[in-house]
C-alpha cells in the first residue's frame, strides 16, 4: 500500500529512496519487507515482477470491507450514527484509489506484461478528510460528525503521485464523491 510512505512533508512519487521511507504500521512495514524481497528474487532469480502500491480502496464491490475512512463512513451514515473522525485527521490528507481503477490498473498490467521491476503507485485522488465528509453531507445533509481523541495515528498527512503508471498509458477515472455516492446507495438499498 501507499502507507509505506509514512508522514511526507511533499507529494511523494515511486523515486523516493528506501532510506526515507516511513512505513508506521506493522503491515506497511511487512509490504516494505516483500518489495525488497521480490528486488532480492529478480535479481537472484531473474523473476519478473512489479509492485504497485495502492491507495486506500473506496467503492462497491462484492467483498467490500468498512474499517477504512470512506466505506466506515458510509455504513456509519446509512446506519445513522455520528461519523467518528480523529480530531487532527480532519485535514490530513491521504491517497486513495477507487475499487473500479485498482481492477484496471490490474488488467492493465497483465494486459501490457508490465512485468518490469518497477514500483507504481495507484491512486485516484489524494484527499482530506473534510473532503470526504463534505461530499457525505451532499448525499446526507444531516450527517454528524463526532470529533474524538486519538493519542496514536497509524498515519499523518501525505499525498501520492500516480504519474509513472499514467506514462505508461494507464487511466485512473474514479471519483470519490461518486464512490461515496454508490456505497450510501447500495447500503441504503440493502435494508440495514
Amino acid at each position: 500500500p501507499t502507507s509505506v510512505y509514512g508522514s511526507q512533508s511533499e507529494v511523494m512519487d515511486e523515486t523516493c529512496p528506501v532510506e526515507e521511507l516511513k512505513p508506521q504500521s506493522p503491515y506497511a512495514e511487512y509490504k516494505l519487507k516483500s518489495e525488497q524481497m521480490l528486488q532480492d528474487m529478480g535479481e537472484k532469480h531473474g523473476l519478473r515482477f512489479v509492485t504497485c502500491r495502492f491507495g486506500t480502496i473506496f467503492g462497491t464491490s462484492i467483498g467490500m470491507r468498512f474499517h477504512t475512512a470512506v466505506n466506515k463512513f458510509c455504513w456509519q451514515t446509512v446506519l445513522g450514527q455520528p461519523l467518528s473522525v480523529w480530531k487532527t485527521a480532519m485535514d490530513q490528507k491521504r491517497p486513495y484509489l477507487g475499487v473500479n481503477d485498482a481492477v484496471r490498473a490490474i488488467k492493465y498490467i497483465i494486459k501490457k506484461d508490465l512485468f518490469d521491476a518497477e514500483i507504481y503507485n495507484i491512486v485516484s485522488s489524494n484527499n482530506t478528510v473534510r473532503d470526504i465528509v463534505d461530499s457525505i453531507r451532499r448525499s446526507v445533509p444531516d450527517v454528524k460528525v463526532e470529533l474524538v481523541e486519538s493519542e496514536i495515528m497509524n498515519q499523518l498527512s501525505y499525498q501520492v503521485c500516480s504519474d509513472r503508471i499514467k506514462h505508461k498509458g494507464l487511466s485512473l477515472y474514479d471519483n470519490i464523491e461518486k464512490g461515496i455516492i454508490e456505497t450510501i446507495n447500495l447500503l441504503k438499498n440493502s435494508n440495514l
